[in-house]
């Protein structure tokens, strides 16, 4: 698969060499592609690259003098035996002096699990040996626990070493749909299951049916994401059960913590630490409304499984893991047929209108400066209201409201006055007193010609059809 996308991090990582001793934490969640970023910076760099795997630390002194041999072109390196890390990092800074050069070590994190001194270990290395010698250094790892408590946190060794920190996440919508050559419902639908996680992504071709893929990929017992969330957590978490339980019980339907805890039948204060790691490692999200002026501190909050592919394993997956290990596929692609694409896909078609709105905006199409992208939601005595784009301007006082629909026809002026209706909240209007607001319409089937006639004549109605702004043609 083509290098997608990553071009502030490339921009970040590119600042950083520039600096001359820049010092650069990766981390994220498996499959996200943290190293092929990294191979992507360093293609054309003088660099050396170390993987750090679960053997002892003689072995990786070995293997480590074994990249430094082959990067030098030095091979009395490799026959060498090092007993002190700080010898083997000099080899580093005492190469082409005068030329900037990446050090990379990926998944630190198990040299830590081999050696709990190491962060010290690298801590020294930095200050006496590598920093002023012409060295950018990048850790990398996919334990993000790890990674927090040995490269970033306040306790730890290295704290106050690094220049920057990049939390690389799933590629967005936008960047993905650019780069595949889909349909726009086509990569809608398949961004419902991969998430923008490059790693699922390589395993879905364009050339054949979703469903064969989802057959063979997902499926099918041999298939590579046949249980990928068991993988997920087993490396994550020490008692996987219980953050299992956590992720099926928002998948059913729970969303509010005090449902949450029902379902699990447990208070919910023995489930909150639960959910905090699981949205540390970003498997869950916690949306609030966009009127909550402390977001951490909601009550209003509602936890939603925020990757699209355990979100889909935990509907279409789990619940038939029986029939599946006898090779009746069928009963999931049953399953699927009553309710794919009108809620699973249409669900993931809502946070995709908000990513196609936040480039619509970066790339100056629409006009709008936001502070901040979410979504609305109130349900008291006033009745049920839902919002699925909202966003605020706080520089310009302006207010955005968008309906998002994943319909087969075309939008029609009854859809816009029902959001015009919702924007009269008492709530919103009492929030963002004296804000213009602008509306617009998502969709991936088009228009009614009497709602594009409207559109021409208001300024703040906007038609969003699949990834841009809708234009009447002359």
């Amino acid at each position: 698969m083509d290098f997608i996308g990553r071009t502030s991090e490339l921009a970040t990582l590119n600042t950083e060499l520039n600096r001359g001793s820049g010092f650069v934490v990766i981390y994220g969640r498996r499959r996200v592609g943290k190293t092929t970023l990294i191979k992507e910076f360093i293609k054309d760099k003088r660099a050396f690259y170390f993987l750090a795997t679960t053997e002892n630390e003689a072995q990786s002194m070995k293997r480590f003098a074994g990249v430094l041999s082959r990067t030098t072109k030095n091979p009395m390196l490799s026959k060498v035996t090092f007993t002190d890390w700080l010898d083997l990092f000099q080899v580093v800074a005492d190469d082409h002096p005068d030329e900037r050069k990446v050090l990379v070590i990926d998944e630190f994190p198990y040299l830590v699990k081999t050696n709990p001194e190491f962060p010290s270990i690298l801590q020294n290395a930095w200050d006496e040996v590598l920093k002023d010698h012409n060295v950018m250094l990048i850790l990398c790892g996919s334990l993000i626990s790890m990674m927090k408590k040995h490269a970033l946190a306040y306790n730890s060794p290295l704290y106050g070493r690094r220049t920057a920190q990049i939390r690389l996440t799933p590629l967005q919508f936008t960047d993905v749909y650019a780069a595949q050559d889909l349909s726009f419902e086509q990569a809608v639908e398949q961004y419902a299951i991969t998430g923008g996680v490059p790693k699922y992504m390589e395993f879905f071709q364009t050339n054949e049916p979703l469903t064969e893929q989802i057959c063979r990929v997902v499926l099918s017992k041999n298939g590579f994401l046949y249980e990928e969330p068991d993988f997920l957590l087993n490396e994550e978490v020490q008692t996987p059960i219980n953050y299992f339980s956590v992720l099926k019980a928002i998948s059913d339907g729970n969303h509010k913590l005090s449902k949450i805890g029902i379902a699990m039948e447990q208070d919910t204060s023995a489930i909150t630490p639960y959910l905090k790691t699981l949205i540390d490692l970003g498997f869950v999200t916690k949306n609030v409304p966009i009127t909550e002026k402390n977001p951490e501190r909601s009550r209003k909050g509602l936890y939603y499984v925020s990757d699209n592919f355990i979100r889909f394993w935990f509907r279409y997956v789990y619940p038939f893991k029986g029939e599946l290990e006898l090779d009746n596929q069928q009963i999931v692609l049953d399953e699927m047929n009553k309710d794919f694409k009108q809620k699973f896909v249409a669900f993931v078609y809502e946070s995709i209108c908000r990513n196609i709105f936040a480039e619509l905006c970066r790339t100056g199409k629409i006009a709008f400066s936001p502070s901040r992208i979410g979504s609305y939601w109130r349900n008291d005595t006033e009745g049920d209201t839902e919002i699925d784009v909202a966003a605020v301007d706080n520089q310009h006082k302006r207010l955005f409201l968008g309906e998002c629909k994943y319909h087969a026809k075309p939008v029609d002026v009854a859809v816009y006055s029902a959001l015009q209706e919702k924007g009269r909240s008492k709530e919103l209007t009492t929030v963002f007193k004296g804000y213009e607001i602008a509306y617009a319409l998502f969709s991936k089937s088009g228009f009614t010609d009497r709602l594009v006639e409207m559109s021409a004549e208001n300024p703040n109605l906007l038609l969003v059809q699949e990834d841009h702004l809708y234009r009447k043609d002359p």
